[in-house]
């Protein structure tokens, strides 16, 4: 009976899974598999009821006895653990190290671990109730492991079956679990392997790849996405335990919401660093979009449907106008010829002759937003400001709709101007490429350089999203102190002003070469700083808008129609509206959208959807789409390169201004877009990084301003890279290259 009752590894396959228990049911299958799982025994959970204390003792030395003396590693194997449904991790007691003569009393405190009062809370909270209370004891030979750790074989937040997720840590796995060490983290996909983050460089490519074989060959025996636990020593991989993964979210689909391309990072999106919460896509983003639409009717007489969709709650949007029957019968009304002529010399003229297209609107357009729109906006504002306090709930709605209308107007200008920057700068590229073929070998960024009138301190209103969830600059505690102007800045200037002489220089003799040249290059550093000017103003009714939310929140919150004031930020207008009107009747499931939420902004949202079409490649070149061919090193990826330069240092990834103070001089600024308010942080860095972004995104031509490499457009640098890794950053091939520890 006894021999019934604690059984070897071998022989414990058949053994019903109530009395050896899941974790060692599911290695005993595995072994029996040709898996390399340590040897080892399993003292059923039958035994304890049915063995004397001395039987049960008799039994273990007699099944320990082929081991030797150890070290044994004595864990739990209950009934319910490792369960699809629920994995019971870390509830249960494990002994490592233990030897021969302790092995007994280890089994004995193992087995009555599994009567905690945390195990029961569990069970409780799960709804099993005394469902699985057996407990079995598996105790096998310990590994000497100089690397330990996990792997899932789906990613676990964002549902990717395809990846294959690895946590790695030097000698025993004990450290992950315990949370002493938060361990290498490296992502294997379709044979090719890439770490995320290196604390101690336990593994190399190498080892990551073979423990993702091991990890989707289990997956592959076992049928399902799987959560192993492996250790490596000697040359050889072991399996330690594998469970089911439990509460997997389904795998998010990223297919394009209509015909054509498809990006994440152009126009709004820019803005727009995280997925939009629920009240702004459903309220403040069309009210934005009407005014944009206003803008471009005040502008050029005409209104062309700039579409924009939600994928997984990141906003997209696509340049391609999809031409309906009835835009086409409108496009021969003469409002729609005569728009469509304002268009082409106004937007598409501005690259090839900018000094005609600012003659015919922009120049114009300008002075209209500096004088006449940036005064509206910022009397509006002030004046809300001032009745905030006594105005009631249902008038803030109309605050809100006022305020977004207008930055949706001011985002018009500063697509039809700021958007202008890089189409000045390619004209002066494409002069001096003609006409000054050596004089500039880094081509013309260092004529945009250490430009007058920039300013490097961003106001309180600025925002790292457009999305009022989050604090504006001036609501955080963050340092916003900009030293003076530092003896890089200053050398930069100088290098601008030298850069400048040497093409009049080159070009003397020819008046009428050099009248070119001042032209074109007074226009594109003009329209740099305009750039800049727009943009940092483009968010200045936030503060208010944030103020605004607080009173809505605390007003429904009081109502009863949600439980905390931030719940706001996740509902949809109809349900806002309902809950003004008093109507508690439906309570919004705002703690499930927030979840939600959570998730999507930790999915890796492509930077482009659909397919190019072929007509219209120059168009997209300017924003980002169809990055350069250049050959890439082991471990290197490419994006758009944004200003020229290369530099290597650690890379810094940041992902708000709580972070900002980590950035240290020679850093790499590694984050997923940059708005105003990271601007100073350029000062200090020796390069910039960015997962969106184009050549005229603030990014590109504040590293441009700053004369430091950056390249943008990368899709997932924050992902690809871990913090604190040395990298080479080359602005002018547009390649990162990562320096992997081996």
């Amino acid at each position: 009976m006894e021999a019934d009752l604690v059984v070897a590894m071998d022989g414990a396959a058949p053994v019903d899974v109530a009395r050896v228990g899941a974790k060692a049911a599911s290695l005993a299958r595995l072994s029996a598999a040709g898996f390399s799982v340590p040897a080892g025994f399993v003292v059923t959970a039958d035994a304890f009821v049915h063995l004397a204390d001395a039987e049960l003792a008799g039994a273990i030395e007699v099944a320990a006895a082929p081991l030797g003396d150890g070290p044994f590693a004595v864990r739990s194997s209950a009934v319910a653990e490792d369960a699809a449904d629920a994995s019971y991790a870390g509830l249960y007691e494990t002994y490592l190290n233990v030897h021969r003569s302790e092995l007994i009393d280890a089994v004995r405190r193992c087995r009555e671990a599994g009567g905690a009062p945390r195990v029961a809370a569990y069970q409780v909270g799960r709804g099993v109730g005394g469902k699985g209370t057996g407990m079995a004891v598996l105790v096998q030979t310990m590994v000497p492991a100089q690397v330990a750790g996990v792997a899932f074989t789906a990613d676990p937040v964002t549902g990717d079956r395809a990846e294959t997720v690895i946590t790695a840590a030097r000698g025993l796995g004990e450290r992950l679990v315990g949370g002493d060490t938060v361990g290498d983290e490296w992502v294997v996909r379709d044979g090719r392997t890439r770490c995320r983050r290196s604390t101690e460089a336990a593994m190399d490519p190498g080892l990551a790849a073979e423990v993702a074989d091991l990890a989707r060959a289990v997956e592959a025996h076992l049928a399902v996405p799987q959560d192993i636990e492996w250790a490596y020593a000697g040359g050889k991989l072991w399996l330690l335990q594998a469970r089911p993964m439990t509460a997997l979210p389904e795998p998010v689909d990223w297919s394009p919401p209509g015909p054509g391309v498809w990006l994440r990072n152009n126009r709004l999106g820019e803005w727009l660093p995280d997925p939009t919460t629920p009240l702004f896509a459903d309220w403040l983003l069309p009210r934005i979009n009407d005014g944009v639409a206003q803008g471009m009717r005040d502008t050029a007489g005409v209104v062309v449907p700039f579409r924009h969709a939600s994928v997984n709650g990141w906003y997209y949007t696509t340049p391609i106008v999809v031409l309906t029957p009835a835009m086409l019968i409108r496009g021969l009304a003469p409002s729609y010829i005569r728009g469509g002529w304002f268009m082409y010399r106004a937007v598409h003229r501005a690259m090839y002759d900018p000094l005609a297209a600012e003659s015919f609107a922009l120049g114009r357009l300008y002075r209209h937003w500096r004088d006449r729109l940036l005064s509206d906006y910022q009397r509006l504002v002030t004046d809300s400001e001032a009745q905030l306090d006594s105005t009631a709930p249902t008038r803030l709605v109309d605050l809100v709709n006022q305020i977004t209308h207008t930055a949706g107007v001011h985002m018009w200008y500063i697509l039809l101007l700021g958007g202008s920057a890089w189409k000045m700068e390619t004209a002066l590229t494409r002069f001096t490429r003609r006409h000054l073929p050596s004089i500039l070998p880094d081509g013309v960024p260092v004529l945009l350089t250490g430009l007058p009138g920039s300013d490097p301190k961003p106001p309180p209103w600025s925002v790292t999203s457009i999305d009022w969830y989050h604090p504006t600059l001036g609501q955080l505690a963050v340092d916003e102190s900009v030293p003076e102007p530092s003896e890089r800045q200053q050398r930069l200037a100088h290098e601008r002003r030298a850069a400048e002489d040497a093409c009049r220089t080159a070009l003397a003799g020819r008046p009428r070469l050099v009248a070119r040249f001042d032209a074109l290059l007074d226009i594109a550093q003009r329209h740099a700083v305009i750039r800049e000017e727009q943009a940092r103003y483009l968010t200045l009714g936030w503060p208010l808008l944030r103020r605004i939310a607080r009173r809505l929140g605390h007003s429904l919150t009081a109502a009863e129609s949600i439980d905390a004031p931030e719940d706001l930020f996740f509902l949809t207008y109809p349900e806002l509206e309902a809950g003004l009107d008093g109507d508690a009747s439906r309570r919004p499931d705002a703690a499930g959208r927030r979840a939600t939420w959570e998730r999507q902004r930790r999915l890796a949202a492509p930077l482009q959807l659909g397919r190019t079409p072929r007509f219209v490649p120059a168009l997209l070149a300017g924003y980002g789409v169809g990055h350069r061919t250049v050959d890439l090193p082991d471990g290197g990826f490419s994006g758009q390169a944004a200003s020229p330069g290369r530099a290597t240092g650690p890379a810094r990834i940041l992902r708000g201004p709580d972070d900002f103070h980590r950035l240290q001089p020679g850093d790499i600024l590694v984050a997923s877009t940059t708005t105003p308010a990271w601007t100073p942080l350029f000062n200090r860095a020796a390069a910039v990084v960015t997962d969106g972004g184009n050549r005229a995104s603030h990014a590109s031509l504040i590293a441009r301003e700053y004369g430091i490499p950056a390249v943008v457009g990368t899709g997932h640098a924050t992902r690809q890279l871990y913090d604190g890794q040395t990298i080479t950053v080359d602005g002018t091939t547009g390649t990162v290259t990562p320096h992997v520890t081996r």
